[in-house]
């Protein structure tokens, strides 16, 4: 299946399935779960894309499809361990405040099918590293997205994994973690999550799908502007002692502290 066919019936298979979700937050009265299902989504596009591309070069599809279900898996269960038993996340909580009564319909277009359509848009890469059948040959191409998928996923795992900890300790609440590889950067996992993208680019950069750059600019832009660090640091900031750390430490790029 040529690739603009697959891009659409994926396209297809996001709304419905983005339907369902919003569905399911509407009975559980909760659009928090609808951040377990971002990486979850994924799993699904790629795996489509998968059987329905037979064209493609097989060794590259079964990589990136690998590689993004590893890396979806362990972002559905990091979150909906995270989320579990508590109540909806604060942005979300606050949307449904200010828009009272009309919340059940309106958050469909205001998170699941905003979502669902960035998650379609960054998915180009992935679709298009499994329809292209050339080169049918491994590159250095294909080892560098690896090497960067590895380096992004150790760094937002590792990330992770060390604020859990630092968080599931009691005497910590209210303070910020400045160890680890959050002392090289204020947001290890957004940085690891971006160098992910730029892998999975890589990747599909070697299959000759140049085109779809766009993809991980969108993510990175996201991760910098609008989701990630931005949002974070607009309720991080009031924290004592925070502004401190935003002096001497990079916000995203890992770098040495500043003295």
């Amino acid at each position: 299946m040529p690739f603009i066919y697959l891009f659409l019936t994926t396209g297809g298979v996001i709304l419905v399935l983005m339907t369902l979700v919003w569905m399911l937050s509407l009975a559980l009265k909760n659009s928090s779960i609808v951040d377990i299902f971002w990486g979850i989504g994924f799993i699904v596009i790629i795996w489509i894309a998968f059987a329905l591309a037979p064209q493609g070069y097989l060794p590259r599809k079964q990589m990136i499809a690998i590689l993004v279900t590893i890396w979806g898996v362990r972002l559905a269960l990091h979150i909906g361990i995270r989320n579990w038993g508590k109540p909806e996340d604060f942005r979300y909580a606050k949307w449904r405040e200010e828009n009272g009564p009309r919340w059940w319909w309106f958050s469909f277009f205001q998170v699941f099918l905003l979502q669902g359509v960035l998650m379609w848009i960054i998915s180009a890469p992935l679709i298009a590293a499994q329809t292209s059948g050339f080169p049918v040959i491994l590159t250095p191409l294909d080892s560098i997205g690896g090497l960067l998928w590895c380096l992004g996923f150790l760094f937002e795992s590792i990330g992770d994994l060390q604020l859990t900890f630092f968080k599931s300790d009691p005497s910590r609440r209210g303070k910020f973690l400045t160890a680890g590889l959050w002392k090289y950067t204020r947001h290890p996992n957004y940085f690891g999550e971006a160098v992910l993208w730029w892998g999975y680019y890589v990747i599909a950069l070697a299959a000759g799908s140049w085109w779809t750059i766009f993809a991980p600019i969108l993510m990175t832009y996201l991760l910098l502007k609008v989701s990630g660090v931005a949002m974070l640091e607009r309720t991080m900031k009031t924290k004592p002692g925070y502004e401190v750390y935003m002096r001497t430490t990079n916000a995203f790029i890992p770098w040495f502290p500043k003295k």
